[in-house]
């Protein structure tokens, strides 16, 4: 029996995606040849990569607009240091909302200075800072759209002259708005859009080449777009399977669609988060993400009647992280609000036995 899968990444993905993806691996549209034995450079394989990165830019409405898009490996990890590498010639800013800003901190300081404009550590990244001032001097802003592990999201993005630059990861493909506002960002598959391996770059083709140093090849987005996501062989299966993911959003409505579905199941797990005297949600209620619902029980020792109740109901990775503790549900596109209902029916059944 398939469970219900609240996992945090490695995520959920449309049943119909695995299916398409695992035949694949056997035969690829009747060519006798599998798909992860075919050579990169068939004519089969470009018309994949070509149909993966066109599509990405069409659901997010930047076809036609001056963007590339790219399939990269190396992981949102990569792309904290690659982003600077591009872009960061005197000095970047950044929003540091979690874990994965705070990397990208990091990273971003080997090659240059970096501005914290705001953080939101004092409270344990449970909100995300408003009100700063944004330097016009920057090369770029860089923010987190959605921070995973705390369950925080910007419901607005910051309004700037700067290039605005962002790590999508896990609330990339999940609500409309606009997108052109970036001059880059990137998303790692294994959230929201397909299997780990690959990660997708999306980047204003005037954006290239602003810096002075000499950026290895590897590094170099401009080199990456210009050789069609192939500069070294690209993870073949991961692309496809994105490929057959974002067809699937394609069909169910675009990002309008899909949009509308995820604000219906975080209002459903909300909800009850709210009305329940026995839990307590962790991330401003202002802030909340309609990926990753992060929440707590009010007396932790409860959790010995609560666990297994969900347990039972063959609920998986329900877990938070050990940064926050308590759970945390990730409701990806393709998680089905049925699936969220059987975890409320736990809550409120753990109300009736505590």
């Amino acid at each position: 029996m398939k469970k219900h899968n609240f996992s945090a990444g490695p995520g959920i993905l449309p049943q119909e995606v695995m299916e398409g993806a695992a035949k694949a691996v056997i035969e690829l549209d009747n060519i006798g040849l599998s798909l992860i034995e075919i050579s990169h450079r068939s004519t089969e394989f470009k018309a994949i990569m070509e149909e993966a990165c066109y599509l990405a830019l069409q659901l997010l409405g930047l076809e036609g607009k001056g963007y590339k898009a790219m399939y990269l490996q190396g992981g949102a990890s990569l792309q904290f240091l690659m982003a600077a590498y591009n872009m960061l010639e005197s000095k970047g800013g950044y929003v540091n909302s979690g874990t994965w800003s705070t990397k990208a901190i990091k990273e971003a300081k080997i090659l240059g200075e970096v501005v914290e404009l705001a953080s939101s550590k004092d409270k344990n990244f449970n909100y995300i800072p408003k009100g700063y001032d944004i330097p016009t001097d920057l090369d770029y802003l860089h923010i987190t759209t959605n921070n995973t592990i705390f369950g925080t999201q910007f419901k607005d993005i910051p309004q700037t002259d700067v290039p605005l630059v962002a790590d999508m990861s896990s609330d990339i493909f999940s609500r409309p708005f606009d997108y052109s506002k970036f001059d880059l960002f990137y998303a790692g598959a294994q959230k929201n859009m397909g299997p780990a391996g690959v990660t997708l770059v999306v980047m204003k083709e005037s954006a290239f080449n602003k810096v002075s140093r000499v950026v290895p090849s590897m590094m170099n987005y401009e080199a990456q777009a210009n050789a069609g996501s192939m500069f070294n062989t690209p993870p073949v299966f991961a692309v496809y399977t994105v490929l057959l993911n974002l067809r699937w959003i394609a069909k169910n409505g675009g990002l309008a669609g899909v949009g509308t579905q995820n604000d219906k199941k975080a209002e459903l797990i909300y909800n009850e988060i709210d009305r329940n005297p026995l839990f307590e949600g962790f991330a401003n209620k202002e802030d909340r993400s309609n990926m990753n619902a992060t929440f707590n029980l009010v007396d932790d020792a409860h959790s010995e009647i609560f666990d297994p109740l969900w347990n039972a109901a063959n609920i998986s990775g329900l877990k938070g992280h050990r940064s926050v503790g308590g759970y945390r549900a990730s409701i990806y596109n393709a998680m089905p609000l049925a699936s969220i209902q059987s975890l409320v029916d736990c809550m409120q059944e753990f109300e009736k036995k505590a």
